[in-house]
């Protein structure tokens, strides 16, 4: 799909404080202000008409030493002001002003500071329409301090509070926290922010008439609040009504009016938008017919041109997967090329405008079966891969764009695989799997190295911590969004890592891991990968030293999906009398058409019986229980009789969790958590005697502590985890299958959250043991994300980790306990993480002499190493 550009508009409503007019050029007023005594009355007129024709000649012609003349002599006006002065606001303002000129110039916090300090100086001099609210803004969106965005929308309401609805700048005050609150929904994603907002701004128009010159601006905004509320809960009537702001603001800038472009690109979008959802040819004819009035209106140099160029290029593709007009895709791919030629090495746009030429390239191939068109495109697609930095929001996707030319390539040309190509499929497919983990993974890079480099190098890495730190608070804040602030650190962080691998011995900062890298997973035994596709079904094995197995399953991903969906429905169902005969069903035909095949080639490879393995399945296959697969026949091994297997969400996971250190047993401490009675659920009758058998297996050996009932709350379990490196949980598990990061387990006051574990810095973990139901139950859109409960622990340090695919019986949980920690704990008398798969591989065994039902024998499943 291609992007579209949006144009953006001021964030804020804001007055730009007044300066002196100057009669003449500041050189020589400079000669003027010599001739002064330094007591002379008209010495502050004097300097502070200088500061303003330095500040302006500085905006025209962008000299930084005009700027810093400008900012010392508003200081030198300043010292002729005391603070009972009538004149002194002038000086502080224009300093302020000058400051924050000079740190979006130079980036230079310490600047943005003292103008914010210097701003709230002059409140005791003047009324509550300072301008201290759009410099507190600013520092918000510089560091992202919620504190500073909360003082800056607090303000607002005080100034609005003391405005009458008769009051002349009422309508500032209305439309600054109107749009300081959506702001902050962006930041937060609040609801009840967004809705006020568009109350806020709703109020304006009595106060803004017809002629008054800032409504169009005023129309626009409410478009966009209204926008941002559509694409949030989808209500019709919002488009509908943002379509209709748009089409007043457009009819308010008239042929001539310097931003008649901006409001037809923006009526244009959100005709495009609608055109999306309903699908109505009108919406979209009339969406590129205001599309190139504004590509009109921005000739060769104007700085919107690319996006108009852009946008228009869109639409004609859209219209041409409606209609098949040829002329319409041709003309699209000429004005993504004006584009991209717009876009030069270096350009922020250059991905995507590469991406979106690729794109129609393709479209245009499958229409005329052209080869250097897919040709073209190919590479193209693989130029903007290259840009995309590991991590990058829009990576996966283009690794997805890739991979589809080049199976239309190999389908058109008869290609095949080659020595080599299978270390590639794993290198790719490593990349697209758990973006998200891998991202967050990537900003707490060790960078000894990189710190001890120079005085450059110590320099980007103290850049790479800060845009990390703040990254990583976005990801908190709105870790299912895509908000602005992720992207615009998202731009900072991937320019940062840019230079850091300009030098010496750092080319690779960052970048996706070889195969030679990644087959270091397979170090204690073999790791399988499966993947399906529209082509084939494989699993390609990964050994410690030879090249990888490429194993041929006969199931195509159809059936793949359908069968997971088979399991799915049946697994809501366990627990009723007819589920066994089915899911021992389920067991043979995965064993049959996926499992024995790779157990016939490890054997191949003389991978002993007893050996460990390790799964590491893709897209429909994650919801599969691969570790359970058998013929379940008298005389026939299940594969549990032949392997002890695990699972891996990635590569990379499983060689993290090998190279952390693990901690000599005297020094660790173990903490069980029990909560039964959660504030919601029904009570869990055995997890007090199931604490009970893990401390009796481990209290003995290690430093045990136990956290149960009124101290099982949210902010116990999290401190408890600060502190312990091993961790039994016995709770509810409470999965979310459409908002994954809400997923939790129910405390005494309320959900501890997988957004929770995130925000956690734990250090040095070993192992934890989550005794809950669908603890590795995901995103059913997005398996390859892996965003799960046990996922989130594993990202957060702990090496080895026992969770659940399924509900687990509150009785058998007991048992299972009881049984896996009795294995656990050997003969040394110490605890071992490594030991974990083997302990739950005997406890497995354990339970079938005794009569539980199958899904309760095979509902835990191991992680890690």
């Amino acid at each position: 799909m291609a992007h579209r550009f949006h144009f953006g508009l001021p964030s804020y409503y804001t007055h730009h404080t007044t300066r002196f007019n100057s009669s003449g050029r500041h050189a020589k007023l400079s000669c003027h202000l010599h001739l002064l005594p330094l007591i002379d009355s008209n010495r502050l007129v004097l300097l502070n008409n200088i500061a303003a024709g330095l500040h302006r000649s500085f905006e025209q012609r962008g000299v930084p030493s005009d700027l810093d003349e400008a900012i010392e002599n508003n200081r030198a006006a300043l010292l002729l002001c005391p603070p009972d002065h009538s004149d002194r606001i002038r000086p502080l303002n224009n300093i302020a002003d000058g400051l924050r000129d000079r740190f979006r110039h130079r980036g230079v916090l310490s600047d943005l500071d003292e103008a914010i300090n210097l701003s709230r100086a002059t409140l005791p001099l003047c009324p509550p329409s300072h301008p201290d609210r759009c410099i507190l803004q600013e520092k918000f969106k510089q560091r992202g301090v919620p504190s500073d965005l909360d003082e800056a929308i607090e303000c607002d309401r005080v100034a609005l509070l003391i405005r009458p609805p008769n009051h002349p700048a009422r309508f500032d005050s209305l439309t600054n926290l109107s749009l300081g609150l959506r702001d902050r929904f962006e930041q937060r994603g609040v609801p009840s922010d967004l809705d006020e907002a568009i109350e806020l701004s709703r109020a304006a128009p009595l106060l803004c008439p017809p002629g008054h010159p800032d409504r169009s601006m005023f129309l626009l905004n409410l478009a966009l609040s209204l926008e941002e509320r559509f694409r949030q809960r989808g209500i019709p009537s919002d488009l509908d009504e943002a379509i209709e702001h748009n089409r007043a603001a457009l009819l308010l800038r008239p042929p001539g009016h310097p931003e008649r472009s901006s409001s037809l690109n923006n009526l244009s979008l959100s005709l495009g938008e609608r055109f999306t959802q309903r699908n109505v040819p009108s919406d979209l004819d009339e969406a590129i017919e205001h599309n190139r009035a504004a590509l009109l209106l921005r000739p060769h140099g104007h700085s919107n041109r690319s996006m108009s160029l852009n946008n228009l290029a869109t639409s004609l593709q859209d219209r041409f997967r409606q209609h098949r007009i040829m002329s319409d895709l041709d003309e699209a791919i000429e004005l993504h090329r004006a584009a991209l030629l717009l876009h030069p090495a270096g350009n922020p746009g250059r991905p995507m405008s590469l991406n979106n030429l690729a794109t129609s390239l393709r479209d245009r191939f499958l229409q005329r079966n052209m080869m250097y068109d897919l040709d073209e495109a190919i590479e193209l697609k693989r130029a903007a891969l290259l840009l995309y930095s590991p991590g990058h929001s829009d990576r996966s996707s283009s690794l997805s764009n890739l991979a589809l030319s080049l199976q239309h390539r190999f389908r058109q040309r008869g290609v095949h695989v080659r020595h080599g190509a299978l270390t590639t499929a794993v290198e790719l497919v490593e990349q697209g799997r758990a973006v998200f983990w891998n991202q967050l993974a990537r900003f707490s890079t060790p960078l000894d190295e990189l710190s001890v480099s120079g005085d450059t190098g110590a320099a980007l890495a103290e850049e790479f911590k800060r845009l990390s730190f703040r990254f990583r608070s976005a990801f908190d804040q709105s870790a299912e969004t895509h908000s602005p602030q992720i992207w615009q650190l998202t731009m900072q962080w991937d320019e940062v890592v840019s230079r850091i691998r300009m030098l010496p011995d750092f080319s690779r900062f960052l970048l996706p891991p070889l195969f030679s890298d990644l087959q270091k997973a397979a170090e204690d035994g073999p790791v399988i990968i499966l993947n399906a596709s529209q082509h084939s079904c494989d699993a390609l094995i990964i050994h410690r030293v030879e090249d990888p197995v490429h194993v041929p399953l006969d199931i195509t991903q159809a059936e793949v999906s359908e069968f997971s969906s088979e399991f799915q429905l049946l697994a809501e169902q366990f627990g009723s009398s007819d589920c066994q005969l089915k899911l021992v069903s389920i067991l043979r035909k995965l064993w049959n058409d996926i499992v024995d095949p790779v157990v016939q080639a490890l054997r191949e490879s003389n991978v002993c019986p007893g050996s460990r393995i390790w799964w590491c399945p893709t897209a429909e296959f994650t919801l599969l229980p691969l570790h359970a697969a058998g013929p379940y026949e008298k005389k026939k091994n299940n594969l549990s009789d032949i392997y002890i297997s695990s699972y891996t969400p990635t590569l990379a996971t499983l060689i993290r969790a090998r190279q952390q250190v693990s901690r000599d047993a005297s020094s660790q401490h173990f903490v069980a958590i029990g909560q039964g009675n959660p504030v919601k659920g029904k009570e869990l009758e055995c997890v007090a005697p199931e604490l009970a058998v893990v401390a009796q297996h481990v209290a003995p050996i290690v430093s045990f502590t136990l956290f149960e009932e009124g101290n099982a709350t949210v902010e116990g379990a999290l401190n408890a985890l600060n502190h312990y490196q091993w961790l039994h949980l016995a709770c509810h598990g409470m999965p979310h299958r459409t908002q994954p990061f809400q997923s939790s387990f129910a405390m005494r006051d309320g959900p501890l959250m997988i957004k929770d574990i995130i925000r956690s810095d734990w250090q040095n973990r070993e192992f934890a043991f989550l005794s809950a139901c669908h603890t590795t139950v995901g995103d059913e859109k997005s398996p390859d994300e892996s965003i799960h409960i046990a996922a989130a622990m594993q990202f957060c340090g702990f090496r080895s980790v026992i969770g659940s695919m399924w509900s687990v019986d509150d009785d058998v949980a007991r048992q299972f306990v009881s049984a896996f920690y009795g294995h656990l704990v050997d003969g040394s008398g110490s605890l071992n993480c490594t030991r974990a798969a083997i302990a739950l591989h005997k406890a497995v065994k354990s339970l079938r002499k005794i009569n539980i039902p199958l899904e309760q024998q095979i509902v835990f499943v191991h992680i890690g190493i």
